[in-house]
């Protein structure tokens, strides 16, 4: 029989509660020999000193980290040559993309993204009963300008753009990204998740430009992902208001003292960026040997058109049989594609093994 008070629960939930499906109370875990290449994650080992900096943090594991992260924020204005009050720091970009649906978004508005793009957006825009708006990409026209300020997206209350994108790894100039900040009495939000693996970035507009926030994280170039560290750069207005919607202690102390060190010790990772930007491209050319088409990237991952025949997902449940972990995309456009992250050379020696393993013997079959 139907449990009527938890009906009578349920039936309490928003309407934009009421939408998302209960998660599964548990998920697969990933086999530890698997080689896992599918979440743009940076494998390698953090710095001596930055390493130093964690564990001296476990000694004042027993007091709350600082209120409103203001150490972590002076730190990161003093690297990008900007003042306090223009910084937000937060448990990894993510938190500060909730922040910003929270703060701009209510029911019935609409939001834009550049497509294809960071999917968990979607769910953001369902939370706050937001129409979620898709502008696709283009190889034509690298940045849609037109679309979003003139098109169906015209009335988005703001418009995302991630730069270099994700999950193709495209670049867009940064003359281009300026024009559309330039052009826009709306709020645009730059996510630079991956702009270290790129030539350039737009951070030198946010001081020119009010309606510009620019996000970063340290969860790719800097290995922490699993440390959660991330920042907003825009107006003080607006970061302000942003701060005031955060949870309190929203970070922990681990990831103040882990992200005031990397900004002291971004040199140590000069020889980590050009090791993944080097295998990049030597994956790439050999991945276009082997029949894929493969999109030229600014990140740290590629995104690989698989050869004709089969699926990305046939690929990705093939490769996972070999202990090889790669994303596949079930959207239209990307379903005969997967992403692979670039780690270290052994990783990447293993994928394409397990690749070419699969070109010899099972599209045989």
């Amino acid at each position: 029989m139907p449990d009527a008070k938890l009906q009578s629960v349920l039936s309490s939930l928003s309407q934009q509660a009421s939408e998302l499906n209960a998660l599964p109370s548990t998920w697969p875990v990933p086999d530890a020999r698997c080689v896992k290449l599918d979440r743009n994650e940076n494998p390698f080992a953090l710095p001596p000193p930055v390493m130093q900096s964690a564990v001296a943090a476990l000694e004042r594991q027993y007091l709350y980290p600082q209120d409103d992260n203001i150490s972590l924020r002076e730190a990161a204005a003093k690297a990008y040559g900007l003042c306090r009050d223009q910084v937000i720091a937060g448990n990894g970009s993510s938190e500060l993309l909730g922040l910003i649906y929270k703060a701009f978004l209510s029911p019935g508005d609409a939001v834009a993204m550049v497509s294809p793009g960071f999917s968990f957006n979607r769910k953001l825009a369902t939370l706050q009963g937001a129409q979620f708006l898709e502008v696709p990409l283009s190889e034509a026209y690298p940045l849609p300008t037109k679309q979003l300020l003139f098109g169906p997206a015209k009335d988005a209350k703001f418009i995302l753009v991630a730069n270099p994108n994700n999950p193709t790894g495209t670049f867009v100039p940064v003359a281009d990204i300026e024009g559309l900040v330039a052009q826009s009495n709306r709020l645009i939000v730059l996510d630079e998740a991956y702009v270290d693996f790129a030539p350039d970035n737009a951070l030198r507009l946010v001081d020119r430009y009010s309606n510009l926030l620019v996000l970063r994280t340290f969860s790719k170039s800097y290995a922490a992902a699993g440390i959660r560290v991330g920042f907003g750069f825009g107006h003080p207005e607006i970061i302000g208001r942003l701060r005031n919607l955060q949870n309190v202690f929203n970070m922990n102390v681990i990831g103040h003292a882990v992200g005031i060190s990397i900004l002291s010790h971004r040199v140590a990772y000069e020889e980590n960026h050009r090791h993944i930007k080097s295998e990049r491209q030597r994956v790439s050319v050999a991945l276009s040997q082997l029949g894929f088409s493969v999109t030229t990237s600014h990140a740290n991952f590629l995104l690989a058109q698989v050869p004709s025949g089969k699926d990305g997902t046939w690929w990705q449940v093939s490769l996972k049989r070999r202990k090889i972990l790669v994303a596949a995309f079930p959207e239209d456009g990307l379903e005969n594609c997967i992403r692979v992250s670039i780690g270290t050379r052994p990783q990447m020696d293993a994928f394409l093994a397990a690749v070419s393993d699969i070109s010899d013997y099972d599209l045989q079959t």
